[in-house]
């Protein structure tokens, strides 16, 4: 049965082997490397101005490479320092804000830290800064998707569940999927037919399978220990059962984007690409 929505593979960031570090460079370069999207980095902070901007969004129309973005590091919706949160506020409105003035589809960061408080408490403040959020984009006209991302660590907000259920409650909010995060998380598991089975099955039964169609996903090998994430690795040098995970994504014919973090970013896209393919 054909795959309804294409599945897109493409580099976190410009690819290493860029004539240059811009993102227009990167862009330019992920066409010539025959992958279909990439995900543009702001995760040192929004430094795009509006002339890069263009020069950025010109180079997604000339090629065709569709884009996503992932919004800065340092981000918390949950801290006691007020100052704290309306700074992450700005930072998620700033990435949405030139993500979509350059064509990317949606945005994605790690949204908090439990501070050793109960998860309900950390959800309920998560979803109402989120609310504020998509307020003031929907004001703006702005479309853009913003998916929170799942994270790596137990003492982060953002495991599947907690992401789930805040897209069922928010318009304009959806996950991303980084499986590397959830294995890391889980100190091993979601790492196998049945598991990768769980996870897709649970957002088809809660957001829809029009969901599986639109997925944001991440993908890289991951050291891992007791407390979850430790540091990104090569898809070929992790225990990352990455050909499963593919062939569970084509059975369920999920589209998106699939981006590689790898540290080899091009490559393991490359990589992922072409065993896809084969499938």
């Amino acid at each position: 049965m054909p795959i309804k929505k294409p599945l897109l593979f493409g580099p976190a960031g410009t690819p290493h082997c860029s004539p240059t570090r811009s993102t227009e460079a990167g862009i330019l370069q992920v066409k010539k490397l025959k992958l279909d999207c990439m995900e543009v980095e702001f995760v040192q902070g929004v430094r795009m101005g509006p002339e890069t901007a263009q020069k950025v969004r010109a180079a997604h129309d000339t090629t065709g490479i569709r884009l996503t973005v992932h919004g800065p590091y340092y981000i918390n919706l949950y801290s006691r320092d007020p100052k704290i949160v309306e700074a992450s506020r700005k930072r998620i409105l700033d990435s949405a804000r030139v993500g979509y003035s350059i064509g990317a589809e949606s945005v994605t960061f790690h949204a908090a830290y439990y501070l050793g408080d109960a998860p309900d408490i950390v959800f309920k403040s998560v979803q109402k800064e989120l609310e504020g959020i998509i307020h003031i984009l929907r004001q703006e006209k702005n479309p853009i998707w913003i998916r929170p991302e799942t994270t790596g660590k137990p003492t982060q907000f953002g495991s599947l569940d907690e992401l789930i259920s805040l897209s069922r409650e928010l318009d304009q909010v959806m996950p991303c999927i980084d499986f590397s995060h959830l294995h890391a998380r889980s100190n091993g598991k979601w790492n196998s037919s049945a598991e990768f089975e769980e996870i897709l099955g649970k957002v088809e039964k809660a957001l829809g399978k029009k969901a599986l169609s639109h997925m944001h996903m991440h993908l890289s090998g991951i050291a891992y220990g007791e407390k979850g994430e430790k540091h990104h690795l090569l898809l070929k040098e992790s225990d990352f059962q990455y050909k499963t995970l593919l062939e569970t994504l084509k059975k369920h014919q999920v589209g998106g984007f699939l981006i590689s973090e790898s540290p080899n970013i091009e490559k393991d896209a490359l990589l992922l690409k072409r065993t896809y393919t084969k499938i």
